[in-house]
């Protein structure tokens, strides 16, 4: 009876662990493109400096 119980523990925790490994990389990959690299400090676009130059309007 104590090895019927242990086998059944046993796929149990192995499938838990698998649905949450699947879940970690489903949301790994879609939080990557979330996260700004650039944006060190938190603030977001605020303190960047642009790449062009302002063009001559006079």
């Amino acid at each position: 009876m104590f090895f019927v119980g242990l086998t059944i523990f046993i796929v149990y925790v192995y499938f838990l662990l698998r649905i949450i490994g699947k879940q970690h990389r489903i949301q790994r990959r879609e939080h990557a493109d979330a996260y700004d690299q650039l944006d060190i400090d938190g603030m977001g676009n605020q303190g960047r400096i642009p790449d062009k130059k302002p063009k001559n309007r006079a």
